[in-house]
Formats: C-alpha cells, structure tokens, sequence
C-alpha cells in the first residue's frame, strides 16, 4: 500500500505576538492514517509548536473537531485515502472550527463554546416522580429507539460551526438539541420553561432550515429533522 504525498496548510495563530498565518506542512502518509496522527507526526517531525486538541481518539469526545477545505469534522475520523477521495485533491487546509474565539493554532476556548449548550440545560430540571407501582418510569422500545438516536449528541460543535444562522444571534444547533432532548423526555416536568428558550429571541426561528448540521455531523443524526419537529411542536416520542 503506497504513501500517499499530502500538503496540509494550517492555520497558525500565535497569541502572544497576536499573529495569524498559515503554515505548510508536506507529508508522506499512510492511507489509513488519521489525520490525528498526522499532527502528531507534525510535532514529532517537523514542527513542536503546531497546537492542536483531542482526548479519546475514538470519535467519542469531539475535542478534535477541525475544518478540513472548509467542512467541519473529526480529525481522528478522518483517514488519508478517504479524505483525498471525499475532496478530489491531496492538498487540505486546516482551520479551527468557529465557535469560539481561538487559544492557539487549531485549538478554540470549549468552555466559551458550551455556554451555549449550559444555557439550554442539558439535564432535568424537574424531575416526574415514578409511578407507585413501579420502579421505573417506562419507555416502548420503539419510542427508546428514537430517542436515544436524539441523544448521540458528543458537542463537538461541528454542526454549530457549518450553521449559517450560529453567528446571527442562534443559540446553535447542538445547544437546541439538548433542550430538545429533554423534551422528548417523558421524565421533564419543566416544559413551559424550554419552551421559552426553544422560542426566545435565540431560538429556533432563528434558523435557517440549510440542513448543513445534518450534513456534518459525525455520529449522523438528522439534526435538523428535530429542529423541524420543534418548530412544528411535536416533541412527544
């Protein structure tokens, strides 16, 4: 299995000089190398400096989320032989994603970027009592289904950074996600007070119906399709 002759031009951003450029890196890689481990090889070879962020690895966490030739995505996902056929070309510029203001290099302030999703509160707020013949509030296998599927959710952002409607007053996609979440949930008493986050001034007719956080989210929810059962206020599962 031959190499693979790949340019990655980065952008670079240094906060101590306040200086953003990009940089080129020219690489023979493995065509099952993810492009995680082409930063490594980066640090380890070339350049100690490049500043990028992961944790599991395993598509779990989100923390490796980049732009690759302008669509969001995570690093560790991606391998070589995919990318130069998803893209056509062995060239890659690599950005930051965009919702939040940038550390250094590739990496973004996350804690910045889950203001957003904390002020949808992604848990219970009230919590329904269990029915007292049971020992657990149940759910048909058929509707658990559908609901885990809204729960996949890893906030990687990659769908909040492909929104068009993100940088115009939307809360995001992910962050409604999570109230939407809990609205389908048969254990969340408090529904009048998601609602009135779903429909504040940052809610969802903010947007814009583009389907962009469907199209890149890694773990392949239809995103949008819930943002559209909200707008149509079908949030029973």
């Amino acid at each position: 299995m031959r190499d693979i002759d790949i340019t990655l031009k980065i952008k670079r951003y240094d906060p101590e000089a306040k200086k953003t450029w990009v940089q080129d890196y020219s690489l023979k890689a493995g065509r099952i190398l993810r492009f995680t481990d082409l930063f490594r090889r980066i640090n380890n070879e070339l350049d100690p400096t490049l500043a990028w962020n992961s944790s599991c690895e395993h598509a779990q966490c989100g923390t490796c989320a980049v732009q690759v030739n302008g669509k969001p995505l995570l690093a560790c996902e991606l391998l070589v032989e995919n990318a130069v056929a998803q893209f056509g070309t062995p060239v890659f510029k690599i950005e930051p994603i965009t919702v939040a203001p940038v550390v250094r290099d590739l990496i973004v302030d996350l804690e910045q970027a889950y203001d957003r999703v904390h002020k949808a509160k992604p848990y219970i707020i009230d919590g329904a009592k269990k029915p007292a013949a049971q020992d657990e509030i149940q759910i048909l296998p058929r509707d658990l289904e559908r609901y885990v599927e809204a729960t996949r959710c890893i906030n990687c952002f990659c769908c909040a950074t492909a929104c068009i409607s993100s940088q115009r007053g939307f809360i995001g996609p992910n962050a409604v996600m999570a109230s939407i979440i809990r609205l389908m949930d048969p254990r969340e008493q408090a529904k009048e007070e998601r609602l009135d986050l779903l429909y504040s001034e940052e809610g969802i007719y903010r947007c814009h119906t583009s389907k962009a956080c469907s199209f890149v989210c890694p773990k392949e929810i239809d995103v949008a399709h819930f943002i559209a059962l909200a707008k149509e206020g079908k949030f029973n599962i």
